[in-house]
């Protein structure tokens, strides 16, 4: 099955990079999940939670302000204008 690599930076540190099945986040349209295989695009993110479905450990949210994020051959990159990651985070990728 294929999967999404992730990376989620923020205007002045690293956040988290990874394998994933899932990535939801809020859009300046709406509400947005990301799945292996979705159409190339670019969009203005939303303040609020990201989640994100690792391929292995629990599924865990970052708190964002607002930036953008891209898909692209089943890359997600998101950079945000601050990023904190939950306590539930997974530790070895952060």
């Amino acid at each position: 099955m294929a999967e999404l690599q992730v990376e989620i930076v923020a205007a002045d540190h690293f956040v988290w990079s990874g394998a994933a099945k899932l990535v939801k986040g809020r859009s300046s349209e709406g509400e947005i999940g990301i799945l292996p295989d979705h159409a190339p695009m670019l969009a203005v993110l939303a303040a609020g939670d990201l989640e994100i479905v690792p391929v292995s450990g629990p599924r865990f949210t970052v708190q964002v302000d607002g930036g953008f994020f891209s898909v692209d051959a089943n890359r997600v990159v998101i950079v945000a204008d601050n990023a904190v990651m939950a306590e539930s985070a997974p530790a070895g990728t952060r």
